[in-house]
């Protein structure tokens, strides 16, 4: 489900999951909000990525 934010601009829901000097960030956009959380573990920031594209219904989400 694709959400429109106040300026107009389309943004599709998404979850990512990227790994910066040893640490492990999850990145999760839903219409105008936007989340990230860190992560020592990699096992921990993937379950919580997961749990989150199940939550908003994704096919996959992102490995940057």
């Amino acid at each position: 489900m694709d959400s429109v934010t106040p300026d107009g601009k389309v943004v599709n829901p998404c979850v990512e999951v990227m790994e910066a000097c040893g640490e492990w960030f999850v990145r999760v956009v839903y219409g105008d909000e936007e989340l990230t959380r860190s992560f020592e573990l990699e096992s921990f920031a993937l379950a919580f990525a997961e749990g989150q594209r199940i939550r908003l219904g994704l096919a996959d989400f992102d490995r940057l």
